[in-house]
């Protein structure tokens, strides 16, 4: 499986509008640089160049390169790869016949946050900007909620 397999073409999204339902944890100085299939995205911080993790599932992010080369260098690390690009899960999903398409990631038709599992059965191919847009809110809505909290609804937008 090479890195091809387990990013996604955003070239005919808008990088800068892409994550804006996530600014109110990513800031409005990142942008996306890398989407992984799985459904996470390497973001790049405009004024130190650092990149970042964004976690979309656990609605987390984390620092991993002070700079875009340095970042560069690390996606030769074999187990950075498997920790931030889960190669087993994009290939048992596809070995299970849930390809991607153009235009989508892989994305929990239930998210964690909301009870969904940590299964393939949970997963299915999305449009990236709906994905993302979706998360994004879901995990805006909920992050000032003690955990355990049980959530009656959520909205959309």
């Amino acid at each position: 499986m090479t890195l091809n397999d387990l990013t996604v073409d955003f070239s005919h999204l808008d990088r800068n509008a892409l994550l804006d339902d996530w600014r109110w944890l990513i800031g409005p100085d990142r942008q996306a640089i890398l989407l992984t299939a799985a459904g996470d995205a390497f973001v790049q911080d405009a004024t130190d160049e650092s990149v970042h993790f964004l976690d979309v599932a656990a609605g987390k992010m984390q620092p991993v390169a002070p700079s875009e080369n340095h970042f560069r260098s690390l996606l030769g690390d074999r187990n950075f790869v498997v920790e931030f690009f889960v190669p087993r899960l994009v290939a048992d999903l596809k070995q299970a016949g849930c390809v991607l398409g153009a235009g989508q990631i892989y994305s929990f038709r239930r998210p964690p946050v909301l009870g969904g599992e940590y299964a393939l059965s949970n997963i299915e191919p999305s449009d990236i900007a709906v994905h993302f847009s979706i998360a994004g809110q879901i995990h805006r809505q909920v992050s000032a909620l003690p955990a355990g909290t049980p959530v009656g609804q959520i909205r959309i937008g």
